[in-house]
């Protein structure tokens, strides 16, 4: 069994006290949940606009999984949480617009978008990552 390590990047959000930006062992990375966060300043971005917040969303996950070694086409699975049912087209066809982008294999991730309560108020969507180093 590989030991675990913690993954950190300062081209992604500061993470919490209570938890890593990432986590990797042997192959396996799990980004922790990242928000429309500036990695800059901390500030929450595009307020009410879930098409930006999450495309700014993916940039951190992409920056993280990409610190631990990894690149997004690496990703096996994203879990995607919005505020509202409402947001689910805008937040659809900008993830879309991402991930086909950075996945030039072909073979999108696997996801699950759920609908829940954020920590912020100015959070529409959270999104959290599980990769596959390609060694």
């Amino acid at each position: 069994m590989s030991p675990k390590s913690a993954v950190s990047t300062p081209h992604a959000p500061a993470p919490a006290h209570t938890f890593h930006q990432g986590v990797r062992t042997g192959p396996f990375v799990q980004v922790s949940g990242q928000g429309p966060v500036d990695p800059a300043t901390g500030e929450y971005l595009f307020p009410g606009d879930v098409a930006a917040q999450t495309t700014r969303t993916l940039e951190n996950v992409r920056a993280i999984v990409e610190a631990a070694g990894a690149t997004f086409d690496d990703v096996v699975m994203l879990r995607v949480y919005l505020t509202t049912r409402d947001d689910f087209a805008a937040m659809n066809d900008a993830y879309g617009a991402f991930v086909g982008e950075h996945c030039p294999g072909g073979v999108l991730p696997s996801r699950t978008t759920v609908m829940v309560g954020l920590p912020r108020e100015e959070m529409l969507v959270e999104i959290d990552a599980f990769a596959i180093v390609q060694d």
